[in-house]
């Protein structure tokens, strides 16, 4: 077997075990297991990061990422309570309410199965995509969703919208996140269709 073949099966036995292990120890998101699993059992293709979306409340000290923090986060649609009990409470920083599309990174052995993969994502309606990473036995894919809503809603702790408003924006949030998960569901489709 040649030293590419051996090094692509290598890496793509270890990043089985380490989702393996998220997954056992629930820290696999819900929406994202079932298409992981079946990345998981391709011959020629592996899962290295996921995230399936999510609703944020994020803390800002500077504008470095090292300093911010998730105040609140969910991988799901929230309720009013949740995030007023989240906006209420004191932080120091900027906090930034935020809605994050899914991300996923897939390894494989070659520019042709990759090609595949942006085919597939392309099929699925999924427009942000790309290989990052291209060496000999190993090709890194990043696909991402575009349904998103980011902005502050406290500067150095002091409210810059009354809770009303908040709650208005929550509605429109849990549709985007709504969306993204549909979207992450007809890659999901697609996916055990074109992948082998």
């Amino acid at each position: 077997m040649e030293e590419a073949k051996k090094r692509f099966l290598m890496i793509k036995a270890r990043h089985k075990e380490t989702y393996e292990q998220a997954l056992n120890q629930g820290k696999v998101d819900i929406q994202m297991q079932k298409l992981c699993s079946f990345v998981a059992e391709t011959k020629k293709y592996y899962t290295s990061s996921c995230c399936s979306g999510r609703i944020v409340l994020l803390e800002k000290k500077s504008d470095k990422k090292i300093d911010s923090y998730f105040h609140r986060k969910w991988h799901r649609t929230i309720t009013k309570k949740e995030l007023l009990e989240g906006f209420n409470e004191k932080v120091e920083g900027d906090l930034w309410f935020k809605v994050d599309s899914f991300i996923l990174h897939i390894g494989t052995d070659s520019i042709e199965n990759a090609q595949k993969i942006i085919m597939t994502m392309k099929e699925a309606g999924v427009k942000r995509g790309g290989i990052i990473l291209a060496e000999k036995g190993k090709v890194i894919l990043e696909i991402i969703g575009t349904d998103s809503m980011s902005f502050p809603v406290k500067k150095k702790g002091k409210k810059m919208f009354e809770n009303k408003y908040l709650e208005k924006i929550l509605g429109e949030a849990n549709k985007i996140l709504e969306r993204n998960y549909t979207r992450l569901e007809k890659l999901e489709n697609k996916f055990e269709k074109n992948l082998e």
